[in-house]
This record gives C-alpha cells, sequence and structure tokens, in this order.
C-alpha cells in the first residue's frame, strides 16, 4: 500500500477535494481507502440503534454487518487516541490509502490551500508537504495544482505517494 496526505486547515477543501479525487483515482484503476481524523466527540452510531444500546451497556467493541457493509466500533474508554500507524494495520490492502487530516503526523502530504480561508500556509513549518492544491502560487516553489484540476492533483497524490512500512 501506499499513502498520501491532504493536509489543511478546516474550511479549506479538503474533504470537497478528496471527494472529487476518489472517483479520479478508482477511475484509473487504483483501488483507494481512506483515513480521517474527526473531531473529538464525533459518532459513527446513533441512539436507539441496537449497536448503541450495546455500547451504552459496556461493550468494548460492537461489529454492525448487513449484506451491503460492516462496521467496528471500538470505545477507547480513556485509552489514548490511537496513532495514524496503528490505524492504517486496521485497512486491507489496497494501491493507495488518503489520509485526511493527521497534519502532524510525518506522512507526505499534499496542502490544500483557500486564499478566502485566511490561514497561513502549512508548508514552511511542516518539511513532510511535498505540495499544494490551492488557488494561489504557495511561496517556496512546492509543486502545485489548482483546487478545482483534480487530473492534477492526482498525480501530483501518485506521484508523493510512499509505501506504507506495516
Amino acid at each position: 500500500m501506499r499513502l498520501i496526505g491532504l493536509a489543511g486547515w478546516s474550511g479549506a477543501g479538503k474533504t470537497t477535494l478528496l471527494a472529487k479525487l476518489i472517483p479520479c483515482l478508482t477511475g484509473r484503476g487504483i483501488r483507494v481507502s481512506t483515513i480521517k481524523h474527526a473531531h473529538h466527540r464525533f459518532d459513527v452510531d446513533q441512539p436507539g440503534k441496537d449497536s448503541h444500546v450495546h455500547r451504552q451497556a459496556g461493550a468494548e467493541q460492537v461489529l454492525v454487518a448487513s449484506s451491503l457493509r460492516w462496521a467496528l466500533i471500538t470505545e477507547l474508554r480513556g485509552a489514548p487516541e490511537p496513532r495514524l500507524e496503528e490505524l492504517l494495520g486496521h485497512l486491507s490492502p489496497v494501491d493507495l490509502v488518503l489520509v485526511e487530516g493527521f497534519k502532524r503526523d510525518a506522512h507526505p502530504k499534499i496542502e490544500v490551500f483557500r486564499v478566502a480561508n485566511e490561514k497561513p500556509w502549512l508548508h514552511p513549518e511542516d518539511p513532510a508537504i511535498r505540495a499544494v492544491a490551492s488557488d494561489a502560487p504557495p511561496p517556496g516553489g512546492l509543486p502545485r495544482a489548482g483546487l478545482d484540476d483534480v487530473e492534477a492533483v492526482a498525480d501530483l497524490a501518485l506521484r508523493y505517494a510512499v509505501p506504507w512500512r506495516s
């Protein structure tokens, strides 16, 4: 498996770009999985569902399965947040893993930057950023694709993705 991240401030367009990038890459015959770093209080489970009842009753893990998909919900119950490396170990092998968030980790990343967001560039402080998807030229001369040029962003992702060592 190869790995590349998309990093940027909230509102820069990471999720929007990923939603376009995934079908672009799968259209090229590349099998893709994603890992998304979420807000601290996110929940994939809903009150009133049986799985939620199981978790509230104290189950450490709840696996929900149907004929279309399955999901494993693990309660941390005070344990430290899992590191990206640990989470990657839960994925089935694919050609490319796209990581959204985890901007402080050292894996190679493409910075997603939007001028209207009025936030600073990340790459001057993060040597793991290899390229930029933005609506403005980056300082420092990093390779750049426009935010709407999904094919060019896909090319950058494939160029800078690295094998993940399991």
